[in-house]
């Protein structure tokens, strides 16, 4: 078969995490055939990865592309990363992730098996050594769990470890909305408008990634904040399409949430429970479903990501 899938590597001044991620490419097996190109959405605007792409690009098995995005944010580099290739079929993987060696041809069986438009894969939560009573919950939390099994699924998740039809679930020129540029949650507006074309979703159970969380965001603080911004997103998208019923039935199960699992964080917080933080979480995505509005949207990429790491 004739090369027709494109790994998008979207990159924000993490060179380490990066030649991981390029690297881990590299190395597939039974699907190297299938790569039609590997491209670097670097997302800096002084293109600070170019130069690890010049220097890795002389020694790759498959083509290595560098597309400059000096826009900041996610949205702007998934779309700057799709415009310089045209494979039908397309698939991200993140520069803080890791792929395993069977992970690409997982995706791509799956797909042929399921015929989904869209197919997720399994990742290992990795993080620094120094977390403390927090390491069990941040894994989990960079993680991501599924069935043992390879089928459909109505579950939604982020672009990082998937694979795409491109004619399906990526229409248009720029399938991401910018406006999510710092907030994120550009995934979510694309696959909710996907699901409300018919569009199927897949699982692959093998397709198996390691996420490794860097330490400035392996912490309770940074992993609730997203929390909160995960739940602000049913809320959100309902509104999105003006279906407000929805909105107040999202509002009212955020304050049910709330309430119980505040309580019991509040409980468990006395006690000391070395499991506390998963009902930290989950208040934090039930207080997220209530205050949803515009401006309560934590900013956590693009140029707000960059001022951090300056």
């Amino acid at each position: 078969m004739s090369p027709d899938v494109a790994v998008i590597i979207p990159t924000l001044r993490r060179p380490e995490g990066l030649e991981r991620a390029l690297r881990s490419v590299f190395a597939q097996v039974g699907s190297l055939d299938r790569i039609a190109a590997v491209v670097v959405a670097d997302n800096d605007p002084d293109g600070s990865a170019a130069s690890l792409v010049e220097r890795l690009g002389a020694q790759t098995p498959v083509p290595l592309i560098y597309a400059h995005a000096p826009v900041p944010g996610v949205a702007t580099a998934r779309n700057i990363g799709l415009a310089a290739t045209d494979a039908p079929l397309i698939a991200f993987l993140d520069d803080d992730e890791a792929a395993s060696p069977g992970w690409l041809a997982a995706l791509l069986h799956a797909q042929a098996q399921t015929g989904a438009d869209v197919l997720f894969g399994p990742i290992r939560g990795r993080v620094p050594e120094n977390t403390g009573w927090t390491t069990a919950y941040l894994e989990r939390f960079f993680g991501r769990d599924g069935p043992d099994v390879i089928g459909l699924t109505d579950d939604i998740h982020g672009c990082g470890n998937s694979l795409m039809v491109r004619a399906a679930a990526l229409p248009g020129d720029a399938p991401f909305d910018v406006a999510m540029n710092e907030t994120g949650g550009e995934d979510d507006r694309l696959f909710t408008a996907l699901m409300m074309r018919g569009g199927r979703f897949g699982w692959a159970a093998g397709a198996w990634v390691d996420e490794y969380a860097p330490p400035h965001r392996a912490t309770l603080r940074y992993a609730l904040t997203r929390a909160f911004a995960y739940g602000q997103s049913p809320s959100q998208m309902a509104a999105d399409r003006g279906d407000w019923a929805r909105v107040v039935k999202w509002m009212l199960v955020g304050l049910i949430q709330t309430g119980v699992w505040g309580a019991l964080s509040l409980l468990f917080a006395i006690l000391r429970r070395p499991d506390r933080a998963e009902t930290y979480d989950r208040c934090a995505r039930g207080l997220g479903k209530v205050f949803w509005t515009k401006g309560l949207e934590p900013k956590l990429y693009g140029a707000a990501m960059l001022a951090r790491a300056d």
